[in-house]
């Protein structure tokens, strides 16, 4: 049983932290929690930054995970604009960079990713930028209007998801905007090139130009301000702005100073966690970007970096923190808006690990499913301008019984009624 004079601490102070937090308390946890997190801000969620938020479309205030007044109200105990830098596990106590040293009884790590730096000449340049803090997007808000006022160039490293919902923001602002990437189709490696093209043929209606097969080698400027990208096939794209989005890395440096078991890189990196979220060290668990679970629906280890694996996975972590019997096997979940096109991804299907892939609908009008299987097994659903699917799409993925494709191409056929 969890004693009221226990310390439960949390380091990272983002979604998954908070969660973690709201759940101790709504499981009846009484003890201490001991949230810990880098930025000044309260925790907040992320996926604004490159959609609403980014787009001036939401208020600041509703990025936040709670009201500021609730974590007083709930007796969480915040320690804002801190950083932890060391992790003692003899002593189980994690020291703060301000020299304060706390006490816990559980930890959990919910660290995160940050962003991959271009390793170029350049970087160092006033136009350069990355996102994933609330001040990034609320500098790059203030660049794309810029870019659209003046007819300014966005060039972007990348086309993921970051890449490509940031440039469609730029051409809603106006910005002219050049994707620099280096695989054939953007998002090659999340859907391959079946429905990669997809998204090459929305962004060009749109006016956003693409540069395939290339890498950006170098920034140039003058005065500290951005005037070109190069690429390294001899290319030069005029720039006034450059943005980052090449992904992302999991934050795993307390961790392994502390000598906890990672994730091979191979796999995606990150703490490596069992089915309950727990660490090697059975009073630390991991959840959030930072974790690589050992996913049990799927037979392998999983580091999902999306909202959804935050959202989820924080409270999972507080359950099994509480000693409750936890088996994290959430089907991996995101979404995206871009330009008058939303869509949901539920599921995980790698490049190699499928061998067909099924439409459902009309993919020309941007109104279908798309379904990805491996030996009749569907892995992956993304259902692009189509609602209230998600559901039947996951419990697909969790059946693993084999589905009729044609069965699955058919309007007309109820994926509830699945499999057939």
């Amino acid at each position: 049983m969890v004693d009221a004079d226990q310390t439960f601490v949390i380091i990272g102070g983002g979604l998954a932290g908070a969660k973690a937090a709201e759940s101790l308390r709504s499981e009846g946890f009484t003890g201490r929690v001991i949230l810990i997190g880098d930025e000044r801000e309260h925790p907040y969620e992320r996926p604004p930054l490159s959609k609403g938020y980014l787009l001036r479309k939401e208020e600041r205030d509703s990025v936040f995970v709670h009201e500021p007044a609730w974590y007083a109200q709930a007796d969480i105990e915040l320690h804002l604009g801190q950083t932890v830098v060391d992790i003692d596990r003899a002593a189980k106590t994690v020291s703060l960079g301000d020299s304060t040293v706390v006490h816990y009884d559980k930890l959990l790590l919910t660290t995160g990713a940050e962003p991959r730096r271009l390793d170029i000449p350049g970087t160092h340049l006033a136009g350069v930028h990355h996102l994933r803090r609330l001040a990034h997007a609320e500098r790059l808000r203030g660049v794309l209007a810029t870019l659209g006022r003046d007819n300014g160039h966005l060039v972007i490293a990348g086309a993921g998801w970051i890449g490509l919902e940031v440039a469609a923001a730029a051409r809603e602002y106006g910005a002219e905007v050049t994707v620099v990437e280096p695989e054939p189709t953007p998002l090659h490696g999340v859907l391959g090139p079946e429905l990669g093209q997809l998204f090459t043929e929305l962004h060009g209606e749109h006016g956003v130009r693409f540069h395939f097969g290339a890498r950006l080698t170098e920034i140039t400027g003058q005065d500290g301000m951005v005037l070109a990208a190069r690429t390294d096939d001899g290319e030069e794209h005029p720039a006034h702005d450059v943005l980052a989005a090449i992904g992302a890395a999991p934050r795993t440096g307390l961790a392994e100073a502390a000598g906890l078991v990672m994730a091979d890189r191979a796999e995606g990196g990150g703490v490596a966690v069992d089915a309950s979220l727990r660490t090697s060290d059975p009073d630390i668990y991991a959840a959030g970007d930072v974790a690589s679970v050992d996913h049990p629906l799927f037979g392998t280890r999983l580091r999902v970096e999306h909202w959804a694996n935050a959202l989820n996975g924080g409270p999972a972590a507080a359950r099994a923190m509480l000693g409750k019997d936890v088996t994290y096997d959430r089907v991996p979940y995101f979404f995206s808006d871009q330009y008058d096109v939303g869509l949901e991804y539920s599921g995980w299907a790698p490049p190699g690990s499928y061998d067909q892939v099924v439409i459902r609908g009309d993919a020309g009008k941007r109104e279908f499913i798309a379904f990805w299987l491996k030996e009749g097994r569907l892995l992956a659903g993304m259902n692009v301008n189509v609602w209230d699917v998600t559901d039947p799409i996951q419990e697909l993925i969790r059946t693993r019984t084999p589905v009729d494709a044609n069965a699955l191409a058919d309007p007309s056929v109820p994926l509830t009624s699945l499999p057939v």
